[in-house]
C-alpha cells in the first residue's frame, strides 16, 4: 500500500506494509483518544512527474498489463506527467487540503510509483 502524506511544505510518500483498513483503524483512535474530528471517504489524489524521468515507460507497462484503473497517467505537457490515483482520503474535515490518502495496487505498480516518484524528489532538490 502507498500512503501519501498531503502537508503545508508538500507531499511525503511511503510504502506501508500493513492494510487500509488497519492503519485506518489505528488513526480513527488515534483521533477519538486527542478529541479530534476525522472524516474518510473514497477518492483520488494526484502528484506530478517530470515527463523524461527514466523508466516511466516501466511504470506505464505495468499499468498496461493490469489493466488497472487505479491508476492513472495524463500528460500534462511537454514536462510533466500526472499520476493519478483511487483510494481513501483521511483527513480532519470534508474540505482540509491536508491528510492521508492510502491507494492499494499491486506489488509492481507500487514499486515503479515509489521509486519514480523518489527519483523526482531526488531531481527536484539537485535543482535547487
Amino acid at each position: 500500500m502507498l500512503k501519501l502524506n498531503y502537508t503545508e511544505v508538500g507531499l511525503y510518500m511511503e510504502r506501508i506494509m500493513t492494510s487500509p483498513e488497519l492503519l485506518i483503524a489505528q488513526r480513527v483512535v488515534l483521533a477519538m483518544r486527542l478529541g479530534q474530528t476525522l472524516h474518510i471517504e473514497p477518492g483520488r489524489a494526484s502528484f506530478l512527474l517530470p515527463a523524461d524521468i527514466p523508466k516511466l515507460e516501466g511504470l506505464e507497462m505495468a499499468l498496461q498489463r493490469e489493466c488497472s484503473s487505479v491508476v492513472t497517467l495524463i500528460p500534462v505537457d511537454e514536462e510533466f506527467v500526472e499520476v493519478g490515483l483511487s483510494g481513501i482520503w483521511v483527513a480532519e474535515d470534508r474540505e482540509a487540503h491536508e491528510g492521508m490518502f492510502l491507494t492499494l495496487m499491486s506489488d509492481r505498480a507500487e514499486f515503479f510509483t515509489y521509486k519514480l516518484w523518489q527519483m523526482s524528489e531526488a531531481y527536484i532538490s539537485s535543482l535547487a
